[in-house]
């Protein structure tokens, strides 16, 4: 369960673990976006190389989930598929309280 308030945020990251990492996590949207809190939105970015990180900001609406890569994602290229490197986080939360249930499948010991 993550909660965050006025001011609150994530940094952009990557949520490795243990020795092994499954390739997808999930959160699900416990708040009411523009209701319970502004702000605060998700954020992934792609950084392709050779170019400019790319960023998709989501605001996914109570009881919606996203799925989204821990690590790296397949991308096509000119000379087939290759990984894309992602990292995730969570813009400023501005007022109110946003409160999302997140899922990290790890190994952790």
């Amino acid at each position: 369960m993550l909660r965050y308030g006025p001011g609150g945020y994530n940094c952009l990251h990557q949520d490795v673990y243990g020795e092994l990492t499954f390739p997808l996590q999930f959160l699900v949207m416990l708040s009411r976006p523009d209701e319970d809190f502004t702000g605060g939105e998700s954020v992934f970015v792609e950084q392709r190389p050779r170019q400019q990180s790319r960023p998709i900001v989501l605001r996914p609406r109570q009881g919606e989930a996203v799925v989204f890569p821990v690590h790296h994602r397949p991308k096509r290229g000119s000379r087939g598929f290759h990984r894309v490197q992602m990292r995730h986080g969570v813009s400023a939360v501005h007022s109110g309280s946003r409160h999302v249930l997140g899922i990290i499948f790890h190994n952790a010991r």
